[in-house]
């Protein structure tokens, strides 16, 4: 496993994960809601902008690897599941919406294997659309963390227009990518 800062800043966006998650778990009383909720969104910016940095990084430096290139989604899924979980638990996300995303994830992260292990792995490559669904991601779940306006913006209502946002590009690129590897699972799996 190679070992640079690319990987280390991926490393601590997993380690980032209990944290966030932790946050919801100190005993009431020891920081009021408002502090408990800017610590998580603060704490979950900190690591989503280590996901930028890392591959920004490891382009510039030429530090890719193939360890880089698997580590890097499943930290991301990881962080992004948490979460997900979190609001659901807190009631700041419907359900619905959580499957979607976590259930998408897991699919096309299976198909993207499956697919490498074929020889096909360029017809499931990441697309503008799974980029556009994770900025989205990426910006809902720090303003449903946070949960409350701030200087005049209403963060909770953009947050859940986003998480929407969201859920819809998460169908649209799952069926993107299905519909690409397609004619590789037609003709492999008969």
């Amino acid at each position: 496993m190679p070992l640079n800062v690319p990987i280390i800043l991926t490393w601590l966006r997993i380690a980032m994960i209990p944290l966030v998650v932790g946050i919801y778990y100190l005993p009431a009383g020891w920081i009021s809601e408002s502090t408990r909720d800017s610590w998580a969104c603060w704490a979950f910016v900190i690591a989503a902008l280590t996901d930028w940095f890392d591959g920004w990084l490891a382009r510039r430096w030429n530090q890719t690897s193939s360890f880089g290139a698997f580590l890097d989604p499943v930290a991301d899924k990881l962080m992004v599941s948490a979460a997900l979980l979190m609001l659901l638990d807190l009631g700041r996300v419907d359900a619905m919406i959580a499957f979607v995303i976590i259930g998408r994830e897991i699919t096309i992260s299976a198909l993207r294997e499956w697919m490498a292990q074929l020889g096909a792995r360029a017809s499931v490559a990441v697309h503008w659309l799974g980029k556009f669904k994770t900025a989205a991601q990426m910006v809902a779940i720090p303003c449903l963390l946070y949960n409350r306006d701030a200087y005049g913006i209403p963060v909770v209502l953009l947050g859940q227009i986003l998480i929407v946002v969201a859920a819809i590009l998460t169908v649209w690129s799952m069926l993107y990518y299905l519909q690409r590897a397609w004619p590789v699972i037609r003709e492999k799996a008969i």
